[in-house]
This record gives C-alpha cells, sequence and structure tokens, in this order.
C-alpha cells in the first residue's frame, strides 16, 4: 500500500512539474495610467466609534476603507495602528448575522496574532477546533491538526460570525485615528484613470464625497464596486442551507465533521458551547423551496438518514424550529487590474468554495502582505507609483492564496458524489488516503488549516492520492476494466485539479520569484538636507 503511494509521489511530482512547465506563461496585466498625485481632503474629520457612537479627531484620511467586515475591520486596525488615518464605510454596523465565515482555520488564528487582534475571538463564546472528523458509508477518521510545533493556545477557533466582526470593529474603532462611518458607498470617484475616493449615502441619506489616496473596497462577496477594479468570473457551484442544533454533543469533541454524503457534504462544527452549525451542501444554484415546505422534506427524507446517529434528533428539531437559512457558496479567481489609487481585498477580490472554511486565513494572509507593503511608505499621494509597486501585492499573496483557493475547489469537487465509476473511486480513495495517518493526513490536513500553505505539497498530495486509488485498482491483480477505470481516475484527477491552477495562475503560484512585481522594493524618497 505505502509502495504505491511512495511512487505515486514520485508519479505526481513529475506530473505536476510538466504541467506547471507547460503552463509558465506570464499573464497579462492591464495597468491604467492616472494623475501624478491624489489631493487629500480637505476638512475632513476623523472620528472613532463604538456601537455607531462617533468621537471626532482632526486629521486627513490617508486610506478609506470600503467595508467594515473581517477584512474591512482587521485591515482598519491594522493601518490605525500603523499611524494611517483611516476612514471606514460600512452600510450596516449592527451585528452580521450570516451562516457562513464562522471557522478560523489554526492558520487564520496565527495571522490574527501577528496583526495582534487575537483577544478578538475571546468573550464571544469561541470554540476551540482541534480538526476534523470525516464520515462515509458508516466509517470515519479523525484528522487532527498538526499544532506539536505551536505554543498551547494556537488551534482553530470557530464561533458566531457576527461578534467576531463587531469586536473587530470595535478593536479598529478604539483607535484615535480611526473614523468607522455608516454609509452605503455608490462608486469610485475616478479622475484620469486615478481613484480619487468615493461617493457615499450616509446613514440619514445624505450624498457624500471622501477622498485618500487610496482606497481599498473590502464589500464582500456582494460587491458592487468589484467591476470597476477587477474582471469578475464569479461561479456558483452549489448553495448552503443552514441550521443550528442546540444542547447536542458531536461524535467528536471540538473537530468540525464532513459527511461525504449524497449528493454533496454536510458539515457541523460548534459555533458557541452550546450550538452547533449545520451546512448541507445543495449542489447547483436552484434549491427546495422553504416556503412551500419542500426544503423539510429534503432534508428529512435525503440528508437525515446520512446523519450521525448521535446527532440525528437534534438535526430533526432543528428543521421542525423552522429557522433555516440559505446562502450561495460564490467561486471567484483573483483577476486584478491594477488601478492607481484603489485595491480590492477580502471577498470582493478573490473567493473559493467554503467547504475548508478558508476564506477568512485569505483575508487575514493578505493584510498582512499587505501591511508589510505599506509600512516603508511614509506618502501614498504619489498614484501611479504606488500602483506600480503595490502590483507585487497580487504575486506575494499567491502561495498562501491559490493554495487554500485550490485545495477548496479540489476537494469540493472529489467529495461530491457522480455515478462516474471513477470519481467514486477518487472520493473513496481520498477518505483511505487520509484514514492512513502520519504523512498521509498530517501533510492534507496542513495545507487545509494553512499551516503549511505550499502548492507544489498540494499537488503532490493530491495526485498521491490518484495514484492510491489506481493501485486499489490493480491489486491483487490488474484486469482491463481495472487498469481503464484508473486511467480515467487519473484522467478525472487531473482534470478537477489543473483548471483551478490555471485560474488561479500557473506562474504566479509556483514560481512567484520568477515574476518581477516580487522583488519590487517600496519608492525611495530622498530628503532634502
Amino acid at each position: 500500500m505505502v509502495d504505491y503511494c511512495a511512487f505515486g509521489w514520485i508519479l505526481a511530482a513529475v506530473l505536476g512539474l510538466a504541467i506547471a512547465l507547460s503552463f509558465f506563461v506570464s499573464p497579462r496585466r492591464n495597468r491604467r495610467g492616472g494623475a501624478d498625485s491624489t489631493p487629500r481632503s480637505e476638512g475632513v474629520r476623523s472620528s472613532s466609534t463604538t456601537n455607531g457612537e462617533c468621537r471626532s479627531v482632526d486629521g486627513d484620511a490617508d486610506v478609506i476603507i470600503v467595508g467594515a467586515g473581517v477584512a474591512g475591520s482587521a485591515l482598519a486596525h491594522t493601518l490605525g495602528k500603523d499611524g494611517r488615518l483611516v476612514h471606514v464605510i460600512e452600510r450596516d454596523l449592527t451585528e452580521p448575522d450570516r451562516i457562513v465565515g464562522e471557522l478560523l482555520q489554526p492558520g487564520g488564528y496565527l495571522k490574527l496574532i501577528e496583526l495582534g487582534l487575537q483577544d478578538c475571538v475571546e468573550e464571544i463564546d469561541a470554540q476551540k477546533v482541534y480538526g476534523y472528523a470525516l464520515f462515509k458509508d458508516g466509517k470515519n477518521t479523525q484528522l487532527s491538526y498538526p499544532l506539536e510545533k505551536f505554543q498551547s493556545d494556537v488551534s482553530g477557533r470557530s464561533f458566531h460570525n457576527g461578534r467576531f466582526i463587531q469586536r473587530m470593529r470595535e478593536k479598529a474603532a478604539s483607535l484615535p485615528n480611526v473614523r468607522l462611518e455608516q454609509g452605503t458607498v455608490t462608486s469610485l470617484l475616478e479622475e484620469k484613470g486615478t481613484i480619487k475616493g468615493v461617493q457615499y449615502k450616509s446613514k440619514n441619506g445624505e450624498e457624500k464625497t471622501a477622498y485618500a489616496p487610496l482606497t481599498i473596497v473590502c464589500d464582500g462577496c456582494f460587491s458592487n464596486l468589484r467591476r470597476s477594479l477587477c474582471k469578475p468570473m464569479v461561479d456558483v457551484p452549489s448553495c448552503f442551507v443552514g441550521l443550528v442544533l442546540e444542547n447536542c454533543q458531536l461524535p467528536f469533541a471540538n473537530h468540525g465533521h464532513v459527511v461525504l454524503g449524497d449528493p454533496s457534504p454536510i458539515l457541523f462544527y460548534p459555533i458557541s458551547s452550546t450550538e452547533i452549525r449545520c451546512l448541507v451542501d445543495v449542489p447547483g444554484q436552484k434549491i427546495p423551496s422553504i416556503s412551500n415546505g419542500e426544503m423539510e422534506k429534503y432534508l428529512k427524507t435525503i440528508v437525515a438518514p446520512q446523519v450521525p446517529p448521535q446527532i440525528h434528533d437534534a438535526f430533526i428539531a432543528a428543521i421542525d424550529k423552522g429557522n433555516i437559512r440559505t446562502m450561495p457558496n460564490r467561486s471567484m479567481p483573483a483577476a486584478p487590474q491594477p488601478t492607481p489609487g484603489a485595491l480590492l481585498m477580502g471577498d470582493a477580490f478573490n473567493m473559493r468554495h467554503p467547504l475548508t472554511g478558508g476564506g477568512m486565513t485569505v483575508a487575514l494572509s493578505d493584510i498582512v502582505v499587505l501591511r508589510n507593503l505599506l509600512k516603508p511608505l511614509k506618502d501614498l499621494n504619489d498614484a501611479p507609483t504606488l500602483c506600480k509597486y503595490l502590483e507585487s501585492f497580487y504575486t506575494l499573496r499567491k502561495p498562501v492564496a491559490s493554495t487554500i483557493n485550490t485545495l477548496a475547489g479540489a476537494l469540493y469537487k472529489v467529495f461530491c458524489a457522480s455515478p462516474d465509476q471513477a470519481r467514486k473511486e477518487m472520493r473513496q480513495a481520498c477518505f483511505d488516503y487520509l484514514s492512513l495517518g502520519g504523512i498521509f493526513s498530517n501533510g492534507p490536513v496542513s495545507l487545509l488549516s494553512g499551516l503549511n500553505p505550499r502548492p507544489l505539497s498540494l499537488v503532490l498530495h493530491f495526485f498521491a492520492v490518484a495514484i492510491y486509488g489506481v493501485g486499489r485498482l490493480l491489486l491483487p491483480f490488474p484486469s482491463p476494466k481495472g487498469i481503464w477505470i484508473g486511467a480515467r481516475l487519473v484522467y478525472s484527477a487531473s482534470g478537477i485539479i489543473f483548471p483551478i491552477i490555471k485560474a488561479e495562475g500557473v506562474r504566479q503560484m509556483f514560481f512567484p520569484a520568477t515574476v518581477p512585481a516580487y522583488y519590487r522594493s517600496p519608492p525611495v524618497h530622498k530628503s532634502i538636507a
């Protein structure tokens, strides 16, 4: 068994390198020209807010942030802590109520520590998460995060998304140079190709404008501004149906649970000391209607028999309670169009299937990259130079973001049920491969958790699973049918992962150091003696 896996590693390395080299092409970058500088607004007053109450602080804005979700709030605190004057405009400052964005992987928690925001998961009844449990056809396997090299507090965290965001907002608003305002941004202000600021409606409906040398758009998956800054290619592969199970215990405490169900995965994880979040994936964009009872029937007849028996009754009780919610799952590769004076971040910029809970980890990692890039810059007013310099952001973020994005897309496709025999074998091979333990589980879990975001390691493990599946088909003796299904399995695996890698950008993903922007350093402004 292990011999086949070792052979798989070697073959996968050769296949991965060959494909990567075949796609070794520099992506085209569209650069929009702009003015030499961005005038700072006059008479702008910055303020901090707590629970919507503002306190004024004199000064101009260095950065406008559109949106105060996870990305916007964390970014506002980070830039504010570095001395930037930040103006955040958020459509709704009340506590969000969402069914996604509730699981932060250990890699994301490490980024939270790096940004000084780890206390935002305190006092919200957040639960520590130490790994996953996989269920398939009555069997299960436990996959633990490889946390041995980290301090005891490092783990995943699961929580109510709204509570976490409110803590982040309060943290950002506690800084005197951060102004948090409720308003709806309607458009970006552009002059000769350079973004100068935003136009927005205040809470009371008053039309306003705000100006800053840099505008960062973080207005989430439903962004109405991203088309001004990129060419979005949004895919909606499925929808999540969300429930909250109360007063029950998961089979594996402090673990996320993934049921490889039919037609697609079912997720369970704690979001408080008394609540379990359940997310039922429904493929496609058309889902059973909640209003006419079709959804309740679907959940009770199709999904409930596949739920672990320990939580079956709680699952039925949650359905009967009636608080069923839905959320489309979006996937969108990062396709930036570098624009002087503006930058996209968060789900407005890049999305992946939420199966692996990697969205917040990507966003926090991006903020660390951007913070390190902006730190040496004292003046943000030279928009074209800043834009050219910030192109390195799109390259430096790739190893982490593309690994998590690719894994999310590939795992979702592998975990979905399929009538195709080759896909069935791939799904079973993945479950059995992870059940082997040791490097066979630690490697993939370290990728999923954001602790080891290495694209090449991802490709090696993915094809090791495929070759392991082929080995199962050829033992104890090869048969024509087994050889044919095995060939189709490898072909199917290639058809899953390579289009995702191509969309992410092969050169930036595997060879970022060959992209000129990788070495671009901050512009140096000589002081006049």
